[in-house]
């Protein structure tokens, strides 16, 4: 559960790096930057930046299918992770911390999630909740299915089951917030930016399709 993924992958048809697109150099994309207080800051001012966000997590819910109703059963009263400090239903994902990522993520979703996954502010973390969202789950062989969602965006946790109970999100939660204690924000962005496995769907005029797969051919 605790298997924190690269940040950084390898590519098919050439990487698609992720961050925001650079108005000045059409195709590339910004690197993503630190503020002065994260890469000037005292190491004890650090612990407590690190400790403000390991307890701050305002949570924005991608529920694409069944292990979306384990998250919201994670979130009401009898396990309450709000108590761990996660926020759930951040109002958007320019609001939110931590994309959780719970359901079958499909060829004509993928361009989606990493979109919404670049509106969120740095730093940001991913979970990935679930078989389906880890690996494909019990549709891996299907055409129209993103073998995990890790194709397409970073993922720092993933919690296996199919669905998983509401305490195996929790204990992700807590291993997340055990990374973040102990991160480096500076050795973070060092690396370069994360790049997609495989280029996303080419849309009729050349963008992302909202509704074509990557080998089916089905729109």
């Amino acid at each position: 559960m605790d298997v924190t993924h690269s940040h950084s992958h390898g590519a098919q048809g050439g990487p698609v790096p992720l961050g925001l697109p650079d108005p000045a150099r059409p195709g590339a994309v910004e690197r993503r930057g630190l503020g002065p207080l994260a890469r000037l800051a005292p190491d004890p001012v650090k612990v407590v930046l690190n400790w403000g966000r390991r307890y701050s997590l305002w949570c924005f819910n991608f529920g694409l299918a069944c292990c979306a109703i384990e998250f919201i059963a994670a979130s009401m009263a009898k396990h309450d992770f709000i108590r761990m400090g996660v926020i759930p239903f951040a109002p958007g994902p320019r609001q939110a911390d931590l994309m959780i990522v719970s359901g079958t993520v499909t060829d004509k979703m993928a361009p989606a999630v990493k979109r919404l996954y670049e509106q969120m502010p740095e730093p940001k973390y991913v979970i990935s909740f679930g078989a389906c969202s880890n690996s494909g789950g019990p549709y891996w062989d299907s055409y129209s299915v993103t073998k995990g969602v890790d194709q397409i965006i970073p993922v720092d946790v993933y919690v296996p089951g199919c669905p998983p109970r509401p305490e195996a999100l929790l204990q992700g939660i807590l291993k997340l917030q055990e990374k973040i204690a102990e991160e480096s924000l500076p050795a973070r962005y060092a690396a370069p930016a994360a790049a997609l496995r495989r280029p996303l769907v080419a849309g009729p005029q050349g963008g992302p399709a909202a509704g074509s797969s990557h080998e089916g051919g089905v729109s």
